[in-house]
Formats: structure tokens, sequence, C-alpha cells
């Protein structure tokens, strides 16, 4: 990504860690021209017209934003046609990203920035056993280190196919293991199956509200080797599901919403009933918790076991109680 990104960004395409990267990588490059640059961060069905004009107006301090819309393509008609016509004349003070999973809905958003000028960034799922293994192959790469087409493959097996968990298991590989080469007894000592259930157990509880039960889970996973970076993953996964489902148009149902949010009916079943309590700050908030906790534990923090209590102290603490 360039030093100064593009006016409008369009990110388009259905693998969601490489979208969320993308934004990422578009925040990062605004912030490295301005470390006081703002970010925005919405919801399509929950953007209202005209709030792309106030968020993008010149600033008498002359502050500079970054607007990302999630979920592009539940916009409004009004707002599509007020982004359509902002994407062909951009303000100098601010950063705009639409994230569109791709597919019919919101097509006239697509068609209409990119016809305007707006750069284009496709995340496309990937489908292909190869594919995920070059993925975790470029993940070590990123972090300094090396692994075989066995071990990756063992990990593959071991993880699974979300992008994510691959991405979170390497990270936990990369800073456990000695060496520059991470062999298939390195998968097998720092990967265990009970690594997800542990992390996913903290997420749930923490979600529900349930303090005492997410912190006794969370102290027992961490005595008995989790990764930090898994139980991250696992509460970052869990308030990105809250926001997906949250931020679904009301009058979908049953699978037309599992379809529409791309999960299966029992996992959107259980994030519609972790819901309730959530309104959509406190989610927000609950992300940036996550977000930080996240640095935290890769290097950032002296306590990964204190970052991840206070993260779940204030996921906790961001529901509402309604």
């Amino acid at each position: 990504m360039a030093t100064d990104p593009a006016p409008v960004t369009l990110v388009i395409g259905d693998e969601e860690l490489l979208a969320d990267r993308a934004v990422s990588e578009v925040i990062a490059a605004a912030r490295a021209s301005d470390p006081e640059t703002k970010v925005h961060d919405l919801f399509g069905a929950k953007v209202e017209p005209g709030e792309l004009t106030r968020l993008t107006s010149p600033s008498l301090f002359g502050d500079r934003s970054v607007v990302v819309f999630r979920s592009a393509q539940d916009l409004g008609k009004d707002v599509v046609a007020e982004v359509v016509a902002y994407t062909k004349s951009p303000s100098e003070d601010a950063v705009v990203v639409l994230v569109h999973p791709g597919g019919v809905k919101g097509k006239a958003l697509v068609d209409g920035v990119k016809k305007a000028g707006a750069a284009v960034v496709t995340v496309s799922k990937l489908t292909k056993m190869g594919e995920r293994l070059d993925f975790i192959k470029r993940e070590m790469r990123a972090a300094g280190r090396s692994i075989g087409s066995d071990a990756a493959q063992a990990l593959l097996d071991a993880v699974g196919n979300d992008l994510r968990e691959l991405a979170a298991a390497c990270g936990q590989l990369a800073f456990d293991t000695p060496g520059k080469a991470v062999d298939e007894a390195a998968v097998a000592r720092y990967y265990r199956g009970r690594a997800e259930v542990n992390g996913f157990a903290v997420a749930d509880s923490a979600l529900e509200g349930r303090l005492a039960e997410a912190l006794e889970q969370l102290r027992w996973a961490l005595s008995t080797g989790v990764a930090p970076v898994l139980i991250v993953s696992a509460l970052a996964g869990g308030v990105r599901s809250l926001a997906k489902v949250g931020s679904a148009p009301r009058g979908l149902r049953g699978g037309r919403l599992a379809s529409h949010v791309g999960m299966p009916p029992w996992k959107v079943d259980r994030v519609s009933r972790q819901l309730n309590g959530w309104g959509p700050e406190g989610i927000a908030r609950a992300m940036q918790a996550v977000a930080v906790a996240d640095e935290q534990v890769k290097g950032g923090g002296t306590d990964p076991a204190y970052a991840l209590e206070r993260t779940v102290q204030l996921i906790i603490a961001n529901r509402t109680g309604r």
C-alpha cells in the first residue's frame, strides 16, 4: 500500500481476514502521513444520509479522518448516491474505505464507485488447499520464520480452513518456537485442539456477561498452555460475529440471515442470543479493546495475561445489560 492512500478505496471480496487487513493497511498509510488521523468505523445498515458529508467535511483544525463503511452492501439508496457523488469529488482531508463482500447486493455502489475512480482491492476466498498452504507459508515468512510443506499441512489439518485461526496459529508458532524453521514436531507440540475450545469458551462467557466465569476460564486456559494469541483471536471472532449479526437487516430470519452473514444457522442462533444486552456503540468499543489486546499479546505489552484479563473486563463492561 502506498504511503498516501487513495481518497476512496473499495475492498471487495468475501475473505474477511484479508478484507480487515486491507482496511488496516489504508488506516496505517493515512496515519503514516498524519498520526492524529481519526478513524470512524461504520456499518452499512446503520449509516444515515448526510453522515458521509459530515464526517468528511474539512475541519477548522485541519484534522484528517478515515471513514470505513463495513457491510457496504447494506447502505441505503440515498447513501449510495451520496457515496458515488463523493467519490467523483473527494475531500482532501479524508480517506474513505468501502468494504463489500461481492455478489449482486449493492452492485450499484460497486459499479458507481469503480466508475468514479475508486481504488479497488480484491480479497477473494482461498478455496483450494494449495492456496491455504501458501497462506501459511506467507504468514510464517512475514514473521521472519519458515515452515516446510509437511509442517504446513499438519497445521492446516489441525486448525482447519478458517484464515483467522490459521493466522493466529502461525503467530503462536512464530512467537513460541526457537530457531528459524518450524517443523511438524513444533506444530504437534504447540498446537493442541483444546486451544480453540478454551479460547471460544472464554469468548462466549465474556460476550454473555459472565465475568467470574470468563476470568476463571481464561486463567485455566493460560495455565494449561493455551497461547494468548489464540484467545485474542477467539475474542475478536466473537465480537465480529456480534457486529455482523447485529448489523444485518431486521427482516432477515433463519437461513436467509445465515446466508447474509456467512455463518451456519446454529452459529447465528447462538450469536443472536448473545446479542441481548449489546448495542452498536458497545460492540465498537469491544472491538477497540480486542485490537489493543492483540497488539499487547504480540509484543506491545509486558504481561499478556493481564492484558487479556483487562480485555475481558472491558468487553463485559460495554454490555448495556438490556
